[in-house]
């Protein structure tokens, strides 16, 4: 499959219930590249919420957390040479625990939020933005204007110009989304919906132990490329 545009997530685990059920939440398998049913919802489809719609956004996505953002490969780099930077990357970064994982809001969408100290997993975003940043072509200026037009402060501008995307570094927020932007009167009721169906099936601890290298289709979805496990 050829890809045009390549990001380092976290991916969770394809065999873990509460990933499983995740991943249907969004109707979308990065792992095999298909398109999966969403759960039932009657008390959504009480309210006139459509599964479908409310995850419309992140569902090209995947389930996932951002660790590299997506990129075009740089003039003289390959996908090989991006799966060994991974490999050698990996190798010398140990597995990430954490207390565990809870529901927020962030602005007008929910994700999924760490618990607990973060500084570790801060660390391996980092290393994934700047120990990979040479396979990263730079930004089209339609593309940084457009990022500059959601409203950007001054730290958040010179990410975006160093590193391609402004929420890195000390901008950065380990998040797996769950729903597109929605009208505040829509959250409670999804939020109500989600702490009782996924809330029970969250990790408890939450432990990162591999990075995933993810591929962007033609058709806009994001699939698996590989795993490498963090190996220090």
């Amino acid at each position: 499959m050829t890809f045009t545009r390549y990001a380092i997530y976290y991916a969770p685990p394809a065999d873990a219930a509460w990933s499983k059920w995740a991943a249907a939440w969004l109707g979308w398998d990065m792992e095999t590249g298909t398109p999966l049913p969403h759960p039932e919802a009657e008390s959504l489809t009480a309210e006139g919420l459509a599964i479908t719609d409310v995850t419309e956004t992140p569902r090209k996505y995947g389930l996932h957390a951002t660790m590299k953002p997506p990129m075009r490969l740089a003039a003289g780099t390959d996908e090989a040479g991006l799966r060994a930077a991974c490999t050698a990357l990996a190798a010398t970064r140990a597995p990430v625990t954490l207390n565990g994982l809870a529901i927020e809001r962030l602005g007008r969408f929910l994700a999924l939020r760490p618990v607990g100290d973060v500084a570790a997993l801060n660390a391996l975003a980092a290393a994934c933005v700047t120990e990979l940043d040479l396979f990263r072509a730079p930004a089209p200026e339609a593309e940084l204007e457009r990022r500059r037009a959601a409203g950007l402060t001054a730290a958040q501008d010179d990410n975006l110009l160093r590193w391609g995307y402004p929420y890195v570094l000390d901008q950065f927020r380990f998040h797996i989304t769950l729903t597109g932007k929605r009208p505040k009167a829509e959250l409670p009721v999804l939020e109500a919906y989600l702490a009782q169906e996924l809330a029970p099936l969250l990790p408890r601890p939450f432990v990162i132990r591999d990075l995933a290298l993810m591929g962007e289709a033609e058709d806009g979805r994001f699939h698996l490329v590989q795993r490498y496990a963090l190996s220090a």
